[in-house]
């Protein structure tokens, strides 16, 4: 049966996913950054709650995949951090100058997972050539590739997605990006065997005093009383209709 990996921005959205059915939680923080790597404290929580896989995302700012040898210090402490945790996996992706998969950083962090689970995330999509990548990502033993086929939806990738899985001799490759119940059916006809998905909502903040005028954002239309958290119903349902197929992805 397809695996459903939920991405998760906080502790509670993670328990949420384990309870409606989820088979893997990526944690993450930082949601309009598009996920960055989770606080100590964050990590440490997670692995108390939560009992399923639960994969962190090794990525120290927004923005580009192309990291300064400080960053790439900070990733490796933090690769360091999840390993002593004992998370079975970590999502992590770096590229060169050239938009090439940055082969010598990725060897050396593959050597500090010692063993985890390593997805390769969604900087493949923004990689010259997703066919040579492919091919370095299986020489450095990589575990999966989310990827949207390269597009800015996987809906609209997936012919990308399609060929790619069906050129991998090694990494799983997983649909992310716009996975939701009313698309899901079009990547379980592909034979892809992991999709990722956000399976979320927005959920208004419980306080009732709101001050005016004053933001911590810099974003001036960011509402800051309300919050994308996993919906356990998609969640469910989503696992219903992979149930329906349990062929598929196999």
């Amino acid at each position: 049966m397809t695996i459903l990996e939920i991405c998760c921005y906080g502790v509670d959205c993670a328990v949420a996913a384990q309870q409606a059915g989820a088979d893997r939680v990526e944690l993450c923080a930082s949601p309009r950054e598009g996920g960055l790597t989770p606080s100590a404290g964050m990590l440490e929580t997670v692995r108390r709650e939560v009992t399923i896989d639960v994969h962190p995302i090794v990525r120290p700012r927004g923005g580009d995949f192309c990291y300064t040898a400080r960053e790439f210090e900070a990733m490796k402490s933090d690769v360091a951090m999840m390993r002593e945790l004992g998370f079975p996996g970590l999502v992590i992706g770096m590229l060169d100058e050239d938009g090439h998969i940055d082969h010598a950083r990725m060897r050396q962090i593959m050597m500090l997972c010692n063993g985890m689970a390593v997805t390769f995330h969604r900087a493949f999509d923004l990689c010259h050539s997703p066919k040579r990548a492919l091919k370095e990502l299986t020489s450095l033993g990589i575990a999966r590739i989310l990827t949207s086929g390269q597009q800015q939806s996987a809906e609209n990738g997936i012919a990308m997605l399609r060929e790619l899985n069906q050129l991998s001799t090694g990494p799983i490759i997983m649909a992310g990006a716009g996975v939701r119940v009313s698309n899901l059916q079009k990547f379980l006809d592909t034979g892809i065997k992991e999709v990722h998905s956000s399976a979320s909502r927005l959920v208004p903040s419980p306080m009732r005093y709101r001050k005016a005028g004053v933001s911590m954002c810099s974003e001036a239309e960011t509402d800051e009383f309300s919050r994308y958290c996993v919906d356990s119903d998609v969640v469910e349902a989503m696992k219903s209709v992979m149930q329906m197929n349990p062929d598929r992805g196999a």
